[in-house]
């Protein structure tokens, strides 16, 4: 049973950080290209991070350069976002996703919230 399960997210005050996990399992994520998604209430679902295979190559919207770092660890089938500097504006549930074209898979999580307040 292919499952994508996040964790890690809350509430936290502006300026603070979060690290998002993403856990697969029933497939490896080696020859998956990882992403992160948010939503936030009313808005359309945005790329945040991703990461190729290879685990060198990384790409950001622009709102979240230098402040987000994706990562990958494929030997514990595990993806991350660390999230620093947050702002009010992060505020969104966040969507783990696995996609390998050759495959035709395209896996996702449930997701999870991720709440910048004071």
């Amino acid at each position: 049973q292919v499952q994508l399960v996040e964790s890690g997210g809350g509430l936290v005050q502006p300026g603070g950080s979060l690290r998002l996990s993403c856990a697969a399992s029933g497939f490896m994520i080696s020859s998956y290209v990882m992403r992160w998604y948010r939503q936030a209430p009313g808005k359309e679902r945005e790329l945040v991070a991703g990461i190729f295979s290879g685990g060198s190559s990384t790409n950001y919207v622009d709102s979240v350069k230098g402040r987000f770092t994706i990562s990958r660890d494929n030997a514990k089938n595990t993806v991350y976002l660390q999230m620093n500097s947050l702002k009010p504006e992060d505020t969104a549930v966040y969507y783990c996703n696995a996609r390998n074209w050759n495959l035709n898979n395209d896996y996702w999580g449930q997701g999870i919230q991720v709440t910048v307040s004071s």
